[in-house]
């Protein structure tokens, strides 16, 4: 599957737990993280999902959201993941931002240039990325 978003994790869908309207598909990675997301029931049922199948986690890269793990910042998203900067590729308006997570999966994010400065980021910092589960596309492999 091509697509234009640059965050695709393959992963083992750990969980589902049904809603009236929505699902909330957690689904782990290879390397021990989770992601969760938040889809209709409807979408859940047309993709086939199960407990221990395979899915994709698809998030783009400006909904991720990037905090320094010290700052003891708590969000209402689900999704929390830690790392460190691997690598940065500045821009006059916005900074890509290339996150090794713990567990050896990669997540890019881009933010404002004054957001990545002002974290004073830089390549082998810890990171935490946040992320609604909301904002999570699951797919499937046909």
């Amino acid at each position: 599957m091509l697509t234009s978003a640059r965050n695709q994790f393959t992963g083992k869908v750990a969980a589902i737990h049904p809603g009236v309207v929505n699902d909330e598909i957690d689904i782990a990675l290879p390397g021990g993280n989770k992601i969760t997301a938040v889809i209709t029931q409807r979408s859940t049922a047309n993709l086939g999902l199960t407990v221990g199948g395979e899915a994709l986690a698809i998030i783009k890269a400006p909904w991720v959201v990037l905090a320094n793990p010290e700052a003891g910042i708590k969000l209402s998203t689900r999704n929390r993941l830690e790392g460190r900067v691997s690598a940065l590729r500045p821009g006059v308006v916005n900074t890509e931002v290339e996150i090794r997570l713990n567990g050896g999966d990669a997540l890019v994010a881009i933010v404002t240039k004054e957001s990545a400065e002002g974290l004073d980021l830089a390549v082998g910092k810890a990171i935490v990325a946040f992320f609604k589960a909301s904002h999570v596309i699951v797919g499937v492999r046909t």
